[in-house]
């Protein structure tokens, strides 16, 4: 759904339901209570016209006519659906630019132009992005794209294994079977047709507990980038299957109070997702363009 289509969609929903808008019918307003740019509203508006849902008087004022949609049946729009598909779209050419090394700054006003919406709406989406890691900040310049190197995820997965494996020896005594075991059904193994539930939360839960703030801030500041780009690209079945079982087996283990076995099982997850990074980079760059 456009944000074109997203504001034909909540006026004939609001218009249908309440017989009135809650807001003055000037594009102006419009665009104020959606946050966006002048233009997908007034696309909007020519659109709602040639259907009569508005009318344009003889003056250039618009009047609605709420009667037109009486018995018509409509698909109410999510709420916040602009917004959201706004992220979606921005954070795959984040994605694009930081794959192919673009590291060009990124503008707020120009963004905001390219995708007719309201600069607040795009600097709290730029915002978001940097807490995933994505990008930052950089005053007077703008908001520069992360750039992705294969080598440093590999470099960064040799850390991680040292310091995860540590984290969850310094946590065992913090650990607790219920929260294990809620851990344990988040992860499930898909069998036939049925697919698979993968949560990434355990790897947080002994990282929060292990007491160490220096390992806490090192996945506090490296992860959330590898992470973002990993996980969107865990879109295989197979995949998520073989992730979710290795996820139930450092857990099995932990809950069984096998501790060698726990170790060995998670420095054997973080290890298989070295054979990852070729088939996520192949996948990232093929779907940024396309």
């Amino acid at each position: 759904m456009t944000i074109t289509e997203f504001i034909k969609s909540d006026v004939k929903a609001v218009l249908q339901a309440r017989g009135h808008l809650p807001y003055k019918l000037t594009l102006g307003a419009m665009s104020e209570h959606y946050k966006v740019s002048l233009t997908p509203v007034r696309h909007a508006v020519d659109e709602l016209v040639d259907e009569g849902v508005i009318r344009r008087k003889d003056n250039g004022r618009l009047e609605a006519q709420p009667e037109v949609l009486k018995g018509v049946k409509l698909a109410p729009p999510k709420e916040g659906a602009t917004e959201r598909k706004l992220y979606e779209i921005i954070r795959q050419d984040v994605i694009s630019r930081s794959l192919k090394q673009n590291t060009e700054y990124l503008r707020e006003q120009a963004t905001a132009e390219q995708y007719g919406a309201g600069r607040t709406v795009v600097r709290q989406i730029f915002s978001r992005l940097a807490g995933a890691g994505l990008i930052e900040h950089v005053p007077r310049c703008g908001w520069r794209v992360h750039p992705f190197s294969e080598q440093d995820m590999h470099d960064y997965l040799d850390i991680r294994e040292m310091l995860e494996l540590k984290a969850l020896d310094l946590a065992r005594s913090h650990f607790k079977d219920n929260e294990l075991q809620n851990l344990l059904k988040a992860n499930k193994p898909g069998k036939g047709r049925a697919k698979s539930e993968l949560d990434f939360d355990l790897h947080d839960y002994w990282i929060e507990r292990c007491g160490n703030r220096y390992i806490s801030e090192f996945f506090k500041r490296y992860s959330p980038f590898y992470n973002t780009l990993f996980n969107c690209a865990v879109i295989d079945e197979t995949v998520k299957r073989e992730m979710a079982r290795e996820h139930c087996d450092i857990l099995k283990c932990l809950l069984d109070k096998n501790w060698r076995g726990a170790r060995k099982a998670l420095s054997q997850h973080i290890q298989d997702q070295r054979e990852a990074v070729s088939r996520m980079i192949e996948y990232l760059n093929a779907k940024t363009t396309t």
